[in-house]
This record gives structure tokens, sequence and C-alpha cells, in this order.
């Protein structure tokens, strides 16, 4: 099996862990926790996510011209441009210190709602993570790495071991009596274990080499030209995920940024499902780029990866939106008000939050390949500033909806401006690119589209299952499982799709 199955293998079993881990743990934490702290290891989650976009996009940088100093078997470029990137990192979390420093003596006029308490374990909060990422960033180094030279299955491998350990570790944590500052202490050693890990790999293993050959101005302009509206995506993603959380921790309760972390959290998860194939193909996209593959290529390879992930989707978004809210009642919700649990209207814009994120979040991680495609071509900077205009008016309209409709107010603003984008990148990808959207919808839909609206019929009678509890919602969940899996195998799948299952599943009863 190629490294790229391998690879997509092992990131599919570390979101399934991470995902349904997370969903274990997430009650448990907010119990132990309880609202008010948990809102707080959010917000503080929100900040230092700022401060990390002085990563300046290099990571995704380092993937593309590593994958393309090996497609043009040029070594010695390859070593004087990680060098290069090298020096720039150390720039970079040098300035994530001071920057940190910066943002610590303003936190007490920035949380105005916060008591004098709460206040305290933000800035302890804050101080480690700010530590944690000045490390951090410079070790995504070895990553892109490993991603550029095709090596996903140690990276992922290592992922999977760390999150089993990291989950294992904040139970334990939680249940000697730790709190929202023991996870953030957490979290950094085991961020320090993998940096260190990935980075022996790198280096004795691929035996990859950091010299420097050359240092130019002009050649650290090509690589900051590059990496530039990655920087730009980055800050459209800060405004997508993290800007609700600093609107609502100027204006709101901390226990208002635990019901939108939750949203986002369910939101994030969602995705994932889909970027677990998305990820592994940047590098396929830069050689198909460098080989001057024809629009017709590349929309064939889109097709084929948005196929399979508008069916993990359609599976994912049509449980949620039969039996999400039933599920976070179970999850997170509680008979009463007090410090561990959400009365069912919290929990209910808890799912608003959680469904409007994961319907405007499907067209992008269906075309996820178009996104490869900009970045292998360096053709980033139209859909950069595209995001960038509306996810700022989005934000703006987000944080005056806030004002009456708290959480669900700023994700709706959010959203609208998600939503335009979309659909003029749509216009974009079809008269600039060369790729045939009409033809990619079009296939998309073929066989799917009748399987899925059958499906979701019969998932609304399944809600008719007596019941209220776990066992009721595992029942409903099995039974709308089996009729998604045998509809859409039997009659919304392809020949080459049902390939994907029964030729490994041939071999491996083959050799037994």
């Amino acid at each position: 099996m190629s490294q790229l199955k391998k690879g997509a293998l092992l990131t599919y079993l570390k979101i399934f862990l991470t995902n349904v881990i997370g969903i274990v743990i997430t009650p448990l934490i907010v119990s132990y926790l309880g609202k008010d702290e948990y809102g707080i290891f959010n917000a503080i989650g929100a900040l230092i996510g700022t401060i990390a976009l002085l990563d300046f996009g290099l990571t995704n940088t380092v993937v593309r011209f590593v994958a393309k100093y090996r497609a043009e078997k040029d070594r010695k470029g390859e070593e004087n441009f990680l060098a290069t990137v090298g020096l720039i990192y150390l720039v970079i979390s040098f300035l994530v210190i001071v920057l940190g420093v910066i943002f610590y003596f303003f936190i007490d006029s920035y949380f105005t709602k916060f008591n004098a308490e709460e206040l305290r374990i933000a800035k302890l909060m804050f101080v480690i993570l700010i530590i944690n990422l000045a490390v951090q960033l410079p070790g995504m180094i070895f990553t892109g790495i490993c991603r550029g030279y095709e090596a996903f299955v140690f990276p992922e491998s290592v992922g999977v071991i760390r999150y089993l350990l990291r989950s294992i570790t904040v139970v334990a944590v939680l249940f000697l009596g730790g709190r929202a500052i023991s996870l953030v202490i957490v979290d950094t050693v085991f961020n320090m274990l993998t940096i260190s890990v990935t980075a022996y790999y790198v280096l004795k293993k691929l035996k990859v080499k950091f010299k420097l050959h050359e240092l130019s101005k002009k050649y650290i302009r090509q690589i900051l030209n590059y990496s530039s509206w990655i920087f730009v995506f980055s800050i459209v993603g800060m405004l997508q995920w993290k800007s609700g959380s600093w609107v609502l921790g100027a204006t709101s309760v901390a226990k208002v940024l635990g019901i939108y972390g939750l949203g986002i959290a369910l939101g994030t998860y969602y995705g994932a499902f889909s970027t677990a194939i998305s990820s592994v193909f940047l590098p396929r996209a830069t050689q198909m780029s460098v080989g001057n593959a024809t629009g017709e290529e590349l929309t064939n390879m889109m097709i084929r990866l948005g196929r399979l992930s508008f069916m993990i989707l359609m599976y994912v978004l049509g449980a949620f939106v039969l039996y999400g809210e039933q599920f976070i009642n179970l999850w997170v919700g509680g008979v009463a008000e007090n410090d561990g649990k959400y009365t069912s209207s919290e929990c209910r814009e808890i799912y608003i939050i959680a469904l409007m994120i994961m319907v405007a979040y499907t067209l992008p991680l269906l075309q996820a390949f178009g996104n490869s495609i900009l970045e292998a071509k360096n053709k980033l900077s139209f859909k950069a500033v595209l995001y960038l205009v509306f996810m700022i008016l989005g934000a703006a309209l987000g944080g005056y909806l806030s004002l009456n409709h708290g959480a669900v107010g700023m994700i709706s603003g959010l959203v609208a401006g998600w939503l335009i984008v979309q659909n003029v990148m749509n216009f974009y990808y079809h008269n600039t690119i060369g790729l045939n959207i009409p033809r990619f919808f079009k296939e998309l839909l073929h066989k799917t589209l009748l399987v899925l609206l059958g499906v979701m019929a019969i998932g609304y009678f399944i809600n008719y299952i007596p019941g209220s509890g776990w066992f009721n919602f595992i029942a409903k969940g099995i039974a709308y499982t089996g009729v998604f899996a045998v509809s859409m195998y039997t009659l919304g799948t392809l020949e080459y799709e049902k390939q994907l299952l029964t030729k490994p599943l041939a071999s491996v009863l083959k050799r037994k």
C-alpha cells in the first residue's frame, strides 16, 4: 500500500480517535472545570490562535517547495530553502514572545466581563501557551518536510499515539483535581515530545539536511511572496474560527464563550472527516501542476476526491440534522442550571451554531483539492483577498447581530460572508483555473442525490423510535448507519469507489 493510502488511513484513524475521544471527554472537562472556566479555556485558545498567525503560512510553503525541489531533483536547492526557512522561524519565535508580552498587559482591559479569579487563570494560561507556541511554530517545519516527501505514515502514526496518550493523561489529571491550567501544561509537554520525535525522524531517517548555501534577499522574498497568500488565508481562518470568541470575549460572560466554543468544536469535527483526504494531496497537486496537467485531468482528480468526501460528509450531516439536538442534550445537557451542565435552551444554541457551520463548510470541503491546486500553481491571491474582505464584513455583521442574539448572531454573520465567497470562487475555478465546475457538480450528485433524499426520509421516521436516553440515541444511530451504508454502497457508488473497499478487503481475505 502506498504512503498516500496509508497516510490517508492513518489520518482517518487519528481523526476518528480525535472526534470520538473528544466527544467522550468534552463533557467530562466541562463538568470538572465548570461552564465559566471552560469558557476561559476557549477564549485564551482563541487569543493564542491569533498570535499563531505569525507562522505566516510557512508550514504549507515548506510542503510546496520541498515537493517542488524533489520533483526537480534539486537537493542543493532543498537544503538552502530549509536553512533559510529555519532562520525565518527563529525570527518568528522571537516575535511570538514579544507580541505575547504586549498582549499580556492588555488582558485585563480586554476581558471586561471576567472577575478577578477568572483573569488570574486567563493570564497564567496565556503565559504557558505563549511559550508553547514559540517552540511549536518552528517545530512544524519537520511535519511540513514529511508531507513534502510524501512520508505520511510516520507523522500520522505519531499523531495517533500522541492523541491517545494525551487523552489518557487529561482524564487522569482531571480525576486528580487538575484545572484548566493543568490541561494547558499537558498539551505543552506533548507538543514538545511530538516535535522532538518528528525532528529525529526527518534528520536521521529521511536524512534531510539544513545547509545554507546562499542567503539572499531575493530568495527570502520568493519564499515570503508564496507564503504571504497562505498567511492571508491564515487570517481568514482566524476570522472564521476565532473572531467570534474575540467579540463575545469582550461583550459576554465566560459561559457564552463555552456555548460558542462547543458549537465551533462540533463544526470542526465535521470538517476533519473531509480534510483527511485532501491534506495528503498537496504534494500530488504540485507534481501534477509541475507536469502541466490539463484542466480536465485536475477536474477528474477533484471529482474523485469530492465524491468520497461528499459521501462521508452527507452521512455525518444527515445524522446531525436528524439526531444532533438529542445528542447535544445527552452530551453536555442537564435538567437544571449548574456549573457542569447546559440547559436545553443552551444546548439548542450549540446545535444551531454547529449546524450552520456544517452546512456552510460543506462546499469548500468538497472542493478542497481546488485549493491545493491554487497553492501548487501559486494562484492564491484572488481567493485570499476575496475571503479576507468577506470574512471581515461577516465578522462585523456577526458582531452587530451578537448584541441581540448572542453566539447564534455571531456565527450568522460569519456564515453569510462565507457563503458569498464560495459561490464567487466557483466562477474563478471554472473561468481562470480551467476546472470544469458544472461537470464537477453533475458527477458529484450522480447517483448520490436520490440516495441521500431517500435516506433522509427513512431517517426522519427512525426518529420516532420511542425513548430519550443514550440507548435510544445509539439505536437510532445504528439504524441510520445501516440504511445509509447499504443504500449508498448498492445504489450511490461508482465501480471504482466500490473497489476502494472491496480490493483491500479481498487482498486481506486472500492472504488469510
